[in-house]
């Protein structure tokens, strides 16, 4: 019998591509990560994982890698947990034959200008909105929408090129670098065109869709702006039952005005009023942040297991089989400075890890290396987790754990020895 693959096309950089291959590996099924560069993912090679090196972004290239790994093998399933290629894993699953969203579905909710247009027209919840091409129709809409107002890219995943402008200079100049970029991070082509949108306050949570069923509500922490960089999450959010059901409903009627309703989604919300809740916007696949590794260990539900089995045509578990409270506070550098020396990174890892319900503390730097403010998910340096059975407490002890990490930061003289003691 010829062994049966799972294609995963290239992944994101922490947590849940990692986890796709193990529990891939888990239900008998062989992981093959299709990458342009398998550099970007070191845990690739530190899993041994099966890899094949492949232009991603060639539609030709990567349907003759994928037939060409047919000649030996039944390819049981397609996956990403990349926010930038779930389009093209939608496209290809479906030439298939395999089950996926829909990928005219996934198009459209990846380009955020065309999410506002169908939210809008469904009648649900969201910021206004301007969709732009020039600076100067960036100033106008600014000013018809009211400052402040967030500057951001139409394509983008972790907070990338988003953006809280107070004034006018400000939304020309952020404006004005997004227009003026050619690709993006990933090397992907820019569209050319951006969003100005209405700045909503209260609290932001997502909610965890699966299929068209609300799973899971999660309360996000944001830094400090103008950057909007989350820095923990608890699972799950400790909410009265109307404005629960309100991200709930709200969730699931964004989900079904797009065409989604395979699979996961991730769906971040903003509290504007008591039971009013208006979507941010909905992301066609699972959370990043480790939030996936939160609802399991608070929940009992693993949603990479459940993304994996839909993959395979199997029907996903999403049954609670626990009733913890989870948190993680994601380490971020208050100003610039630089990583301890290894001993000092062990001893605060270790710190770290000895305060009571902290599960998991990680650093994810190097020694010597310079950090920052964060600007970006790219700008996090660590995390601590902490599972209890009351949310202030899982609360309090992953804040308690995350600040233990900080002391592996110096904010010495970079220039001086004391930097590295």
């Amino acid at each position: 019998m010829s062994e049966r693959l799972l294609l995963l096309v290239e992944s994101n950089t922490t947590g849940t591509g990692r986890l796709f291959a193990r529990r891939a590996a888990e239900l008998g099924v062989v992981p093959v990560l299709l990458c342009a560069d398998p550099a970007r993912y070191p845990y690739a090679a530190e899993d041994r994982l099966r890899t094949v090196v492949v232009d991603t972004s060639d539609e030709a290239a990567l349907w003759a890698a994928v037939r060409t790994l047919e000649d030996g093998a039944t390819i049981a399933g397609v996956l990403t947990s990349s926010e930038y290629y779930v389009p093209a894993t939608a496209a290809l699953a479906y030439r298939l034959g395999l089950p996926g969203p829909s990928a005219e579905a996934v198009r459209a909710c990846r380009d955020k200008a065309e999410q506002r247009r169908v939210l809008t027209d469904a009648g649900v919840g969201s910021p206004d909105f301007a969709v732009v091409s020039e600076v100067a129709d960036a100033l106008t809409a600014a000013r018809s929408i009211g400052l402040p107002v967030v500057v951001k890219p139409v394509q983008g995943s972790g907070s990338l090129g988003v953006r809280l402008c107070a004034d006018f200079d400000e939304v020309a100049e952020h404006a004005g670098t997004l227009l003026a970029a050619t690709v993006n991070e990933r090397g992907i082509a820019a569209p050319g065109r951006i969003l100005v949108e209405e700045y909503l306050t209260g609290p932001e949570f997502s909610v965890e869709v699966f299929g068209t069923d609300a799973v899971v509500t999660v309360a996000k922490h944001v830094g400090a702006l103008p950057s909007f960089v989350e820095t923990g999450h608890d699972v799950p959010a400790a909410l009265p039952g109307e404005q629960e059901i309100a991200l709930r409903e709200s969730a699931v009627r964004a989900v079904r005005a797009l065409g989604l309703g395979w699979g996961a989604a991730h769906v971040e919300l903003r509290l504007t009023g008591p039971r009013t809740a208006e979507v941010i916007e909905v992301n066609p696949r699972l959370a990043g942040g480790m939030i996936p590794e939160l609802v399991r260990r608070a929940c009992g539900i693993d949603l990479v297991r459940a993304q994996v089995l839909a993959a395979l045509g199997n029907a996903p578990e999403l049954e609670r089989s626990g009733y913890a409270r989870a948190s993680i506070r994601f380490l971020t550098a208050a100003q610039d400075g630089i990583l301890a020396r290894s001993g000092t990174l062990a001893e605060a890892v270790a710190r770290a890890r000895t305060v009571p319900g902290a599960v998991e503390a990680v650093l994810y730097r190097t020694p010597g290396e310079p950090v920052g403010p964060a600007e970006d998910f790219r700008g996090r340096v660590g995390h601590a987790i902490a599972v209890a059975d009351r949310s202030v407490r899982a609360a309090e002890a992953a804040d308690r754990a995350v600040a233990l990490l900080g002391e592996a930061v110096s904010y010495a003289d970079l220039h001086t020895e004391e930097a590295f003691a």
